[in-house]
């Protein structure tokens, strides 16, 4: 771990509520990885000097000094422009059109490249899991929204004007609840984490029942994923009914992609599959058949991810590796 020529990279996932960094060496194994809150509260300015400490803090854990780092991948939410490495929307960190990887690169003195979240996470279950053999994939993640990212020829796939993946804006009920990007049925108003607990919280006010309130009290603060497995486990019917409609929609956002993209993997990840994997995939399987055409999804394998958290760390190291012209596909990674 001390070799000055070894192509070391770093991984950043930046989120609204936390910052994960991870150092990669030149066959993408992880070296080891540190989390810090984001405090996205406190502004751009400060949100970056965070990034910085973690970044340093990471690469200190695994004995090494940032002179052997050769350049820095980081997935932030929102829209980016990739190539001037600016976000240029993000709601939940509050900042629009914020140069992050010049205001990193100034702080660090390496190369930083930047993507947005989601399509740093299909490049690493794509890379990571997949071992870059499918031709195409669909990467659909949910978590607080609902986010995807594409891979076409083996490529992650950006679009136009670089906004390819919003999968969670896809409108799937017209009628439904109103998103917020401020159109109604979008795939995340109905699926999304923020959305399943805006849908519980307003069942319990208008008095049903659940084991939620019990652990959480009636406001139900502070619930998490791993409360509504929780709920799950003890058979609770509002949560059971919450997150049966939740996968029902995912399977026709998935039939949906089917018959427009028709490609060989549909990966689904993200917090809210990694806590209810068990519970909602065998539906988003039955559904995505149901309406899918016939035909269009023979041979198609819709599969939950496993990477869990390492998903945008390792995506972010990936996509670095793939800008320095030093990444070799097919390699494998392993935790620390």
């Amino acid at each position: 771990m001390t070799e000055s020529n070894s192509n070391y990279v770093v991984g950043v996932d930046l989120g609204g509520t936390k910052i994960l960094a991870g150092v990669y060496d030149a066959n993408q194994n992880c070296l080891g990885s540190v989390k810090k809150s984001t405090k996205a509260d406190r502004g751009p300015k400060e949100v970056v000097k965070r990034i910085a400490r973690c970044i340093m803090d990471a690469v200190d854990e695994c004995d090494l000094k940032l002179s052997q780092i050769k350049g820095i991948g980081i997935g932030a939410p929102g829209s980016v422009d990739p190539d001037q490495g600016i976000v240029l929307f993000a709601p939940n960190l509050k900042w629009k059109d914020f140069p992050l990887a010049e205001q990193l690169k100034k702080r660090l003195k390496v190369d930083v490249f930047l993507e947005n979240d989601c399509n740093v996470c299909a490049l690493g279950a794509y890379h990571g899991e997949l071992k870059g053999e499918p031709e195409s994939m669909v990467g659909i993640f949910l978590g607080t929204g609902i986010g995807g990212g594409l891979i076409f020829n083996r490529e992650l796939h950006r679009g136009f004007n670089k906004t390819a993946g919003e999968i969670g804006h896809m409108v799937i009920d017209m009628h439904g609840p109103i998103c917020g990007c401020g159109k109604n049925g979008c795939f995340e108003a109905i699926a999304g984490r923020a959305s399943i607990y805006r849908h519980l919280h307003a069942e319990v006010q208008k008095g049903r029942e659940t084991v939620l309130t019990t652990m959480l009290g009636k406001d139900l603060k502070g619930m998490k994923s791993g409360s509504l497995k929780k709920a799950m486990k003890r058979r609770d019917p509002l949560v059971s009914e919450t997150i049966l409609r939740a996968a029902e929609a995912t399977g026709i956002a998935v039939a949906s992609l089917i018959n427009v993209i028709n490609p060989e993997v549909v990966l689904l990840g993200g917090g809210v599959i990694e806590a209810l994997e068990r519970d909602m995939m065998p539906t988003i399987i039955q559904n995505a058949e149901r309406y899918a055409m016939p035909g269009s999804i023979e041979g198609i394998q819709i599969i939950a991810s496993s990477l869990g958290d390492d998903a945008g760390i390792y995506g972010s190291a990936v996509l670095a590796q793939m800008m320095l012209g030093c990444f070799t596909a097919g390699r494998t990674s392993s935790g620390d």
